[in-house]
């Protein structure tokens, strides 16, 4: 198979992607086309149909397993697919895996991490809490170890949730040795549970889009309101304690207009605000570099909100 993050100017393509988006379009000139983008698991390439009534182009819809064959060019610095023949694919004629973006690093391996962490937390009440939704809901472990952390931005990958959160479950961990002040059970439980609302708010692959209850309340109310029902079946759990936990997620966006619904006011809180900030930016820089063998400056970034490049080697 011919991987998209393979693909160069001038290849010939023949082979099966995902469609991950169709949009019909006209040219200046009133000339139909259509804009696809054809995904497999290390990417995706934006592609064009300029002759949708071609006898070559066959019927297919989004999230469909499409047989392609085209010609790559450049546009615009990026590549791009031109579409002459186009048909959808049965079951069984592909292998979904080769498809989806997935974590680099072993999903089960880090969801064995996540537990030993959880088995290191002292306190009864957040330690039976945990294991409640990682070790006990085999529904929730189910979708945390498929989902991603975004649907674009950061770790939009099978996996990516579980990545991200294990991440910033370490990065913690290091505050805690760093910070003797703050209190370790509680940072670690708010660090595992801070994006557990992403199982709702966003659908599993290859959709990775947001539901209609992402939409309206967001990861972070969903996720305060899913450990309030959990915390609701422990008998005698610590009112403080829970609103001190709930509060870590409400604030760990850090602030009010990055959907945050509270500004961090206790220490964890602070903390686990920039470990989630510092893995989510990391995380983005490393994926931009990782596509790219540019050494100029790549442009202006949304999240880190300034123009960025790779820095330069070092010379001997």
């Amino acid at each position: 198979m011919k991987y998209i993050d393979q693909m160069n100017e001038g290849d010939r393509i023949s082979d099966i992607y995902l469609c991950k988006h169709k949009q019909s379009a006209m040219t200046k000139n009133g000339k139909p086309y259509e804009n696809v983008i054809l995904q497999d698991k290390t990417g995706t390439i934006d592609a064009k149909i300029w002759d949708p009534n071609s006898g070559g182009i066959e019927d297919f819809e989004v999230f469909d397993y499409v047989y392609v064959y085209g010609d790559v060019s450049t546009f615009n610095g990026a590549l791009q697919l031109s579409i002459k023949r186009i048909s959808r694919r049965k079951e069984g004629e592909y292998d979904p895996a080769e498809y989806l973006p997935v974590s680099r690093y072993n999903i089960e391996e880090m969801y064995q991490d996540l537990l030993k962490v959880i088995e290191s937390i002292s306190n009864s009440y957040l330690r039976k809490l945990l294991n409640m939704f990682f070790a006990e809901d085999q529904e929730f472990i189910k979708a945390f170890k498929q989902s991603s952390a975004a649907k674009a931005v950061h770790h939009g990958f099978v996996g990516g949730l579980l990545e991200h959160t294990l991440s910033v479950t370490r990065l913690c961990q290091y505050y805690t040795k760093a910070y003797p002040l703050l209190n370790r059970d509680l940072l670690l439980s708010a660090a595992m549970f801070h994006d557990i609302g992403k199982v709702r708010e966003l659908s599993l692959f290859p959709e990775n889009d947001y539901t209609d209850e992402g939409q309206l309340l967001g990861h972070i109310v969903m996720g305060s309101e899913m450990i309030s029902e959990k915390a609701g079946e422990i008998e005698g759990f610590p009112l403080r304690l829970l609103s001190e936990l709930k509060h870590c997620i409400l604030a760990h966006h850090g602030e009010l207009e990055y959907g945050s619904p509270k500004k961090p006011a206790l220490m964890e809180a602070v903390a686990l605000n920039f470990a989630d900030n510092t893995d989510a930016k990391m995380e983005t820089l490393t994926e931009i570099f990782n596509t790219t063998s540019d050494s100029g400056w790549l442009g202006y970034n949304r999240l880190l909100e300034t123009n960025i490049r790779k820095t330069g080697k070092n010379e001997l």
